[in-house]
């Protein structure tokens, strides 16, 4: 299970489509060091090397490094994630590479050698603008994304991970129209002014994102990977059907009227990741009172008899 993952307060019925944003007290870490075993390690490389135009996007009128300099320095003092920030630049030592504030250059500094080369190459193969998010995407686990709390926009992304949609089409945009192909999505459109100014203010929040999916991997982007069908067969929908969790979170920049957005995504086999009967009952639950246009929305209409019926089946053991 994602560590920072809610269950309890994630899902649960009647399934509503809404903001749910939770405080976060201001000592919670939100940040986490991406191990370089990870699969997730593995799959942000492979897109930050192959496409990383697709991952790494930025408004042509906006300036990032503001941002991603108090986001550095944020991380930099939870040891636990290995990065570290001087007047010159960024040091990811688990990486073992260095990257100036500038994005001029590329190199392992004062860190020890490498151990992943390919990282390094990565990394310098990248234009010198994005090099420094192409850093912070491999060295945490999160995504991660800047909210223009002024604008109500998304000036910015380093988002190797997505879920069926695409950071080029969602850069720049409002929060209200890069949410206007979500189901049911009335209260985030008429409350998205609100939110993007309430995450710019000093007060830090959560907010827990779930769905069942028939893809294995953490990249879901829509150009890279098309959906999997689900198959007919009851219990193998039970057998494909993977527990895909988003803890996202802002880090409130309140002097720049802006807010970083996280991402943690993790996916897990759905029977390895609901392992009691409490958590059953409550996912049949929550399944059970989506609309048709969230089953629609989430490519779930044809699984849902299928998944109720082994969830009612775990629920019951």
């Amino acid at each position: 299970m994602n560590p920072g993952f809610d269950f309890d307060a994630a899902v649960g019925a009647p399934f509503r489509m809404q903001p749910g944003l939770r405080k976060l007290a201001p000592a919670t870490a939100q940040l986490t060091a991406l191990n370089p075993a990870a699969p997730a390690f593995a799959e942000k490389l492979t897109v930050l090397t192959q496409h990383a135009g697709e991952a790494l996007v930025c408004a042509p009128d906006f300036d990032p490094l503001p941002a991603l300099r108090a986001l550095v320095h944020e991380a930099a003092r939870d040891p636990l994630t290995a990065l570290s920030a001087d007047d010159d630049g960024v040091t990811a030592h688990r990486l073992g590479c260095r990257v100036r504030w500038d994005g001029g250059l590329v190199d392992a500094g004062s860190a020890a050698p490498s151990p992943h080369a390919a990282a390094l190459a990565c990394l310098t193969a990248l234009p010198p603008a994005q090099r420094l998010s192409g850093l912070l995407s491999l060295a945490l686990h999160e995504d991660l994304a800047i909210v223009d709390g002024a604008r109500a926009t998304l000036p910015w992304m380093a988002v190797c991970l997505p879920s069926h949609w695409a950071p080029s089409e969602k850069v720049g945009r409002s929060f209200a129209a890069v949410h206007g192909p979500v189901a049911d999505n009335a209260t985030l459109i008429a409350a998205s002014q609100h939110l993007t100014r309430l995450v710019c203010q000093p007060q830090r929040w959560e907010r827990f994102v779930w769905n069942l999916t028939t893809h294995p991997a953490h990249d879901q982007h829509p150009a890279r990977h098309a959906r999997r069908p689900w198959p007919d067969d009851p219990q193998a929908v039970a057998e494909l059907a993977h527990w895909r969790t988003e803890h996202q979170t802002f880090i409130p920049l309140p002097a720049l009227q802006q807010a970083v957005f996280t991402i943690h995504v993790n996916v897990r086999t759905m029977t390895q990741a609901i392992a009691t009967p409490r958590q059953a009952a409550a996912l049949h639950a929550a399944l059970s009172t989506m609309s048709d246009a969230v089953l629609a929305y989430r490519s779930l209409g044809p699984a849902r008899d299928g998944l109720l019926a082994w969830l009612a089946a775990r629920a019951s053991a």
